[in-house]
């Protein structure tokens, strides 16, 4: 294979010629080949070694071995419809109920994030009577029609909004209305959403439900505060609607401290539908939705079946049991809280350093920071914030932006993302953001800052792969 691979540049002209150009490449002035990866790293054509900080796909690491073994050896089986009893399909849903509250025990399995949403728009219709979404700005929920209506990041710039949807502010307590300075944060911005209700129904609307991300990811990596959903819930619950918690940017262990992001919102909070999918499958297209008997049974009773040609395959279930072996087997849930921790530290130094970093904010390997033009106006820095990218980029370190302004650097890394890839990322960060030229030694690997493009003059090489 590697003696038949075309060239970087002629991989691009066929690219240009043949994929719609809407489907954007990272680094489009200078997109890199990626032709193999493993682990929390990616190599391109020429076998340089860069460093993923924002495949949060490759949940497990990229070809994590256990993964790749539970695919190829039921591929060689059987690999059909969920028509047929099958065992993988039973077993996945079983192992799955185990990680989430009782109430939530039925379950679809799809091919796709966006179909998970699409079918919980469709359940929440159903169950409810109702029409109407509430959603958060700036969310972002899927590339379906069904779902850029309810996605404020898409239909902004598309047909705009529609009659049906309604949007509420985003709980940001560094950029909203309400700040770290406030009293009660959640009590407030939950009231911002019985705003939203109110002027709803006033005009006749009905709300069939709340959809939410856990924790904003296209809004910029927001961590709503503790107690929001609970008193969401209730106000959603007295209009009529129920709460449906998208998972699939952040579920599976990534915020460390539970195995559910929406469970950083309180043990007693359960919501009447989760949706998951990216990590679920480490790459390997699948997708789930949770919900609950009464939801299902009302779903049942359209008399109209539901199928997915491929969803819960029998492949499809096995990788999904991988993923939660590896998961288990390997700690990974403990690694994302302690190493994301440790890069929190890193990175909260940096922000006593460097006055560029309005706020570094995140749980687990679920991190933003928030980059700024000047403290007292929080204007974003988003040129910084797309060169600071680019020269890491340079350096064999992949991160990127999120958020309104393009200003936040995410990172969402597989899961085993090490101590010693956080030390390298953060002195990198610091060696631009510093742009002086000096050694930043890593442990047993050192990277010498030698005269290049880093800033005003500064390029690192790197010794060995950190461990």
């Amino acid at each position: 294979m590697a003696a038949d691979q075309r060239g970087k540049a002629e991989t691009l002209a066929l690219r240009r010629r043949l994929i719609g150009s809407s489907c954007r490449l990272f680094f489009p002035e200078d997109p890199v080949k990626i032709t193999r990866g493993q682990g929390q790293y990616m190599y391109d054509e020429q076998g340089a070694e860069y460093l993923d900080c924002i495949n949060n796909v490759a949940h497990v690491g990229h070809c994590h071995p256990v993964v790749v073994q539970a695919a190829h050896e039921q591929n060689q089986v059987l690999n059909t419809n969920s028509r047929y009893l099958h065992d993988n399909i039973v077993n996945y849903a079983r192992r799955l109920a185990e990680t989430l509250p009782e109430q939530l025990c039925v379950f679809y399995f799809l091919n796709s994030g966006s179909e998970a949403n699409d079918l919980a728009l469709r359940l929440a219709r159903q169950y409810t009577g109702h029409q109407d979404v509430v959603v958060l700005d700036h969310a972002y929920h899927g590339h379906l029609s069904s779902l850029i209506d309810i996605s404020p990041y898409k239909f902004r710039n598309l047909e705009g909004q529609k009659e049906w949807v309604h949007v509420a502010p985003l709980p940001d307590i560094y950029r909203g209305p309400y700040r770290e300075d406030h009293p009660n944060p959640a009590e407030a911005y939950a009231s911002d959403v019985k705003h939203v209700i109110d002027s709803a129904q006033e005009r006749g609307r009905k709300i069939a439900a709340f959809f939410v991300e856990s924790l904003p990811s296209v809004g910029g990596q927001i961590i709503p505060p503790a107690g929001y959903f609970p008193r969401v819930a209730e106000h959603i619950r007295g209009a009529g609607g129920i709460f449906v918690v998208d998972e699939i940017q952040v579920g599976f262990g990534r915020v460390g401290k539970h195995f559910w992001a929406f469970q950083l919102q309180g043990e007693n909070f359960v919501p009447d539908i989760v949706t998951m999918g990216k990590p679920i499958g480490n790459g390997h297209p699948l997708a789930c939705v949770a919900t609950t008997q009464a939801v299902a049974r009302a779903f049942e009773a359209t008399g109209v079946e539901y199928f997915n040609t491929f969803g819960g395959s029998p492949v499809s279930c096995a990788v999904g049991l991988a993923v939660l072996e590896v998961l288990e087997k390997e700690q990974l849930q403990a690694h994302a809280a302690h190493v994301g921790s440790f890069l929190m530290e890193l990175l909260r130094q940096q922000k006593a350093k460097h006055p560029i970093i309005g706020d570094v904010r995140g749980i687990g390997l679920f991190i933003g920071v928030d980059l700024i033009k000047d403290e007292a106006t929080r204007k974003p820095a988003t040129e910084e914030a797309d060169y600071l990218v680019s020269r890491l980029k340079e350096n064999y370190i992949l991160l990127s932006t999120d958020g309104p302004g393009r200003n936040i650097l995410k990172f969402k890394p597989p899961m085993c993302f090490s101590l010693d890839d956080a030390r390298r990322v953060v002195a990198m960060l610091d060696a631009v953001l510093t742009g002086e030229p000096e050694p930043a030694s890593l442990g047993d690997t050192v990277y010498s800052l030698t005269p290049g493009s880093i800033g005003p003059g500064c390029r690192a090489t790197a010794g060995h792969r950190p461990s």
